[in-house]
């Protein structure tokens, strides 16, 4: 799109389109395809050619393809608390891709529970810990993002481990609680195991 916009300006308004698009297309590299094609659109004040488009929908497909590299240490650490722990996945987005990621990671096996939800707020939440059957007490929750995996777990009552990634989509940033009795930040997936009180 450099022949309409400089990229910072680019950016800054397919986050406003992404924004706007949330509550009708929901999270996931499809609602992103389609907010990039909006915004090609929207930009060029309608110009932009055929082949953007198409190189657009193509690079959405190859994001849906795409390996998914297990970060180092997952595998290990997952295999340590697998046995004492009921080990789940809540995550948010398109149903089919979250299962295809899923499964090419090789991880499927250690979860008890796959939760796909439409958004991360606190009802998400206290729905999933009532089909655990558990209460918000007993849930950790172990992520990336402060205004998906963080606050809105520890709205519930429940415990988090923030491990930040060095890249996290805007719209999950947010402040750390750091003075939360329930909020632990940890450097990496290799310090989850201590946290839970195993001396590796």
């Amino acid at each position: 799109m450099e022949a309409y916009l400089d990229p910072t300006t680019c950016q800054k308004e397919l986050f406003a389109i992404e924004m706007k698009n949330l509550p009708l297309y929901g999270y996931g590299i499809k609602p992103f395809t389609l907010s990039l094609i909006e915004a090609a659109i929207n930009l060029s004040a309608g110009r932009v050619s055929n082949e953007i488009i198409q190189n657009i929908i193509k690079l959405g497909q190859d994001m849906l393809q795409a390996p998914n590299p297990v970060l180092s240490g997952v595998d290990h650490v997952l295999s340590i608390l697998k046995g004492p722990f009921r080990l789940v996945v809540a995550t948010k987005g398109d149903l089919l891709d979250q299962e295809r990621k899923l499964e090419r990671s090789g991880l499927a096996k250690y979860f008890h529970h796959i939760e796909i939800m439409s958004d991360k707020k606190p009802k998400n939440y206290l729905k999933l810990v009532a089909h655990l059957d558990i209460n918000p007490s007993e849930f950790l929750m172990v992520g990336n993002s402060v205004n998906s995996d963080i606050l809105p777990v520890l709205e519930i009552g429940a415990s988090t481990a923030h491990i930040p990634f060095h890249t996290t989509w805007a719209h999950e940033v947010g402040e750390e609680p750091l003075k939360h009795p329930n909020y632990f930040k940890l450097s990496d997936m290799k310090a989850l195991p201590s946290l839970m009180g195993f001396k590796l």
